[in-house]
């Protein structure tokens, strides 16, 4: 517990406005203009650090446990997609098109990107493959496509003898099930 103007604070769980308020009271009580200003300083520091984060950093390489996170979260994102009947619909509907098929491809990687950037992760290096390819990346969209594939398949949701209208379907999957498995990955525990 803190002490505050000799007496002890009655909150046993103190938060950043205790510390914000320890801060203005040593503020007061300082003399010189430098350490006012670290003072100051420190206070900054205590408001920037108290801002929750929807979106994690990422400090590390993509490992089995990132993996894990990246498949529970493409399951989840992409059940509803396997299982409705309007997936197949628009799968159909765009496998005719090679524009409408490239465009719904950059859709998915642009919000997979955009996630995944929230979370900075082009500042891991070690996560580089050949100093350049984001292994994150690579990780993410292999367990997005692979799941669509695989479960559009196994389901038999999916009927391979048309398989330009097979894959735009697996592909409308993979779309969500990638931004779901961006956002499993970099998601704060």
């Amino acid at each position: 517990m803190t002490e505050r103007d000799g007496r002890e604070s009655a909150e046993p769980d103190p938060d950043i406005d205790d510390v914000l308020e320890d801060l203005e009271a040593l503020e007061e009580l300082v003399d010189r203009p430098e350490e006012r200003e670290r003072v100051r300083e420190a206070m900054q520091t205590a408001r920037r650090a108290d801002r929750r984060r929807v979106v994690g950093r990422i400090r590390d390489a993509f490992d089995l446990r990132d993996a894990g996170e990246a498949a529970v979260g493409a399951f989840l994102f992409g059940i509803p997609m396997v299982v409705e009947g309007g997936t197949n619909e628009i799968g159909l509907a765009i496998a005719g098109s090679p524009v409408a098929v490239a465009l719904t491809g950059l859709i998915g990687l642009g919000f997979v990107l955009g996630i995944l950037h929230a979370a900075r992760f082009e500042a891991v290096e070690a996560d580089l493959l050949a100093g350049v390819v984001p292994r994150r990346l690579i990780g993410i969209l292999v367990i997005s496509v692979g799941m669509a594939v695989g479960l559009m398949t196994l389901w038999r949701r999916v009927d391979w003898s048309q398989p330009e209208v097979a894959a735009a379907q697996c592909l409308v999957t993979a779309v969500v099930m990638g931004v779901g498995a961006s956002l499993g990955d970099v998601l704060p525990e």
